[in-house]
């Protein structure tokens, strides 16, 4: 049988040095590939002009640089853009960019579906399939950059890049890390860890991993302040109950000199909206740098839920900002191509899996 290729999207700086090294080739050969694939958007193994023939040769024998393609795209009237990604000839996820003013926000997906159930989620409703590789996850940023430089002639068009697409990403753990540092690193992205946000529901060892691996920005999706909604609203909370969460969050601040911890808190109507919800919502904070993002419901098809008022979100950030908590309400944006918060749906052949005895 005859040797499939090795995929070199698969793999950051310090994985490729090792292949290099282990094809009797200097490890400085992983920065000029890596400049080449992530800097410069290049895949033909015939225009990396500083590669020896022999090894630009035994490259395109042995390896590939194998990128997902967009399948589709939509823009919305506020300028975001929505791409559907084909990972597989079955599945595909949704990635999307936000531009405002001069930073421009990358929000990449991290698994094909979610298996997390959140209930206020249209990515939820379509079940789970499985983890996207390295190549898949990176891929969505070579692809985001190559169209935002073919239509507006500019190489820094993100600014910063958001694990908050489909999936969870602490549950993809490995390949998400490996991706986030290609994001970070110097001859590919160059971003630094402050404009990278991993969101995760709450997988409570995954936050404890992050803080030692690639300690980036962090934000959970809480959306209560009591375990019997949360235990309906995120059915993760069942095993990592707030209480726990809430003292992870504690022990990476510390362990990212205090950095602050985003909060973020979907306003459902007559769900969690109230002031006395508020309320409590302080007291949880109390002793974590916080930030919160209030996020109106962003609604979907057949969705039981209902966005809050907008004196209702008014009145909820206002109590939280007379207590200190730096409080912004989410621009709701790409809502006319259901690019919002919580809408993406992509094409995912139903699978779902139970995390709870696994994780």
């Amino acid at each position: 049988m005859e040797k499939a290729p090795i995929n070199l999207m698969n793999y950051d700086a310090q994985g490729l040095a090792g292949y290099f090294r282990e094809l009797g080739e200097t490890s400085f050969r992983a920065t000029q590939i890596v400049k080449w694939i992530h800097q410069h958007g290049i895949t033909n193994f015939g225009e990396m002009t500083n590669l020896s023939k022999k090894l630009r040769e035994q490259l395109r024998q042995e390896t590939e640089i194998r990128v997902p393609s967009i399948g589709a795209e939509q823009i919305s009237e506020d300028g975001t853009r929505k791409w559907l990604v084909n990972i597989d000839p079955i599945n595909s996820v949704e990635t999307v960019y936000i531009p405002e003013g001069s930073r421009g926000t990358l929000c990449v997906s991290s698994q094909v579906g979610c298996p997390l159930n959140c209930q206020f989620c249209a990515t939820a409703t379509q079940g789970f399939n499985r983890n996207l590789s390295v190549s898949e996850i990176i891929g969505q940023v070579w692809l985001a950059s190559k169209k935002l430089y073919e239509s507006s002639n500019t190489k820094r068009s993100i600014t910063n890049v958001v694990m908050m697409g489909m999936g969870e990403p602490l549950l993809n753990f490995n390949n998400t890390v490996m991706a986030m540092k290609l994001m970070m690193d110097n001859n590919a992205y160059n971003l630094g860890k402050k404009r990278i946000t991993l969101s995760t529901a709450g997988i409570v060892p995954g936050i404890d991993k992050l803080a030692e691996a690639c300690p980036v920005s962090l934000a959970i999706s809480l959306h209560a302040t009591n375990n019997y909604l949360r235990d309906k609203l995120v059915p993760l909370n069942k095993k990592y109950p707030i209480e726990r969460l809430l003292e992870t969050c504690k022990n990476y601040s510390r362990a990212t000199n205090d950095n602050y911890i985003t909060f973020e808190y979907v306003m459902l109507k007559d769900v969690n909206d109230s002031v006395k919800e508020a309320s409590v919502l302080i007291k949880l904070l109390d002793g974590i740098p916080a930030k919160v993002n209030l996020i109106p419901f962003n609604p979907y098809k057949n969705s039981s839920f209902e966005r809050s008022e907008e004196r209702a979100i008014n009145d909820f950030r206002d109590k939280l900002y007379k207590a200190g908590i730096i409080t912004i309400t989410r621009k709701t944006r790409g809502s006319d191509i259901d690019a919002a918060c919580g809408q993406l749906v992509g094409q995912v052949e139903k699978r779902r899996k139970n995390i709870q005895n696994t994780h």
